[in-house]
C-alpha cells in the first residue's frame, strides 16, 4: 500500500516546490526523478521501501489518496467492485475505483515492496516515521465503509481504546497500516500520520518547516496543516516495528 500526497501545480501548473521540500524536510527522505511527464515522484526513505508519493493535480484542495499494490490489476478490480467500489478509470496496470463511502483509491501492480522504512533520528533525539493513512469516515458511513476495507484488504480489524478508533492489521513488513476514524463530518477522505516518540518535539520540528497546528490532544496526537493546507497528524505512536 502506498500514500499519496496529492497537490494542486504550483505556477504554470508544475508540482509545488515548496509543498515538496516541506515533505522531505519533515519525513528525512529524498525525492526520485519525476515521471508521468512530470506530475508523479516518490519519497524515497533512506532505509527500506517507499510507501508515500507526491503527485499534481489541477484541482483544490490539496488532499491524500491511497494505492493497493496487488498481482493482478483486472482480478483485484472485479473483487472490490464486487465488494462495492465504483469504477472512475482504468488504464493499463492501473484502475482507479471510489469506494462505497466516496473514497479514491487505485489499483496498481505489486513491485515487490516489503521492507517497511526505518524510523529517522533527529537532532532533537526524538525519532519518526511515516506508517499510518486515516481514514476519516463520517458516522452515518463508518460502519459499512470499515467493513468494506477489511474485504478488500483481508486484514483484521483491531479495536483501540477510544471508541471512535479502530485499525486494520497490517502484514509483517508493510510500511502503512490503515486507522480508520469515525468523525462528526459528512465527507469521507484520507490523511497521513506519523509516529513518533515525542509529539511535542516532533510537532515544533515541523512548524519550524511551515506546518501550522491545528489542534492538540495531549499526549495522543497533533493535527497539524501542510504549507499546502493538507491537514495531517503527528501521533505518539511507538515508531519502531511492532
Amino acid at each position: 500500500m502506498t500514500g499519496f500526497l496529492d497537490t494542486p501545480g504550483g505556477a504554470g501548473g508544475g508540482p509545488d516546490p515548496g509543498v515538496e521540500s516541506f515533505w522531505q524536510a519533515v519525513t528525512g527522505w529524498g525525492l526520485s526523478a519525476r515521471r508521468g511527464g512530470g506530475a508523479f515522484a516518490t519519497l524515497l526513505p533512506g532505509d527500506g521501501d517507499a510507501c508515500l508519493r507526491v503527485q499534481v493535480v489541477g484541482d483544490s484542495p490539496a488532499r491524500a489518496h491511497l494505492d493497493l499494490h496487488v498481482d493482478d490489476v483486472a482480478a483485484a478490480a472485479a473483487e472490490v467492485a464486487a465488494l462495492g467500489a465504483t469504477l472512475v478509470a482504468a488504464e493499463d496496470g492501473l484502475v482507479v475505483s471510489r469506494s462505497p463511502a466516496g473514497i479514491v483509491f487505485c489499483l496498481v501492480r505489486w513491485g515487490g515492496e516489503r521492507r517497511r522504512p526505518a524510523p529517522v533520528r533527529w537532532p532533537g533525539g526524538q525519532s519518526s516515521v511515516v506508517d499510518q493513512l486515516c481514514l476519516d469516515l463520517p458516522g452515518a458511513v463508518h460502519d459499512r465503509e470499515a467493513g468494506f476495507w477489511a474485504a478488500v484488504t483481508g486484514w483484521e480489524r483491531r479495536s483501540s481504546d477510544l471508541p471512535e478508533f479502530s485499525w486494520l492489521e497490517r502484514p509483517a513488513g508493510l510500511g502503512l497500516r490503515l486507522l480508520l476514524q469515525r468523525t462528526g463530518g459528512e465527507v469521507a477522505g484520507v490523511h497521513v500520520d506519523l509516529a513518533c516518540d515525542d509529539v511535542d518535539a516532533e510537532v515544533e520540528r515541523h512548524v519550524g518547516w511551515g506546518a501550522v497546528v491545528v489542534r492538540r490532544v495531549p499526549g495522543d496526537w497533533t493535527t497539524l496543516r501542510d504549507p499546502a493546507g493538507r491537514e495531517y497528524c503527528v501521533t505518539g505512536r511507538s515508531p519502531l516495528p511492532a
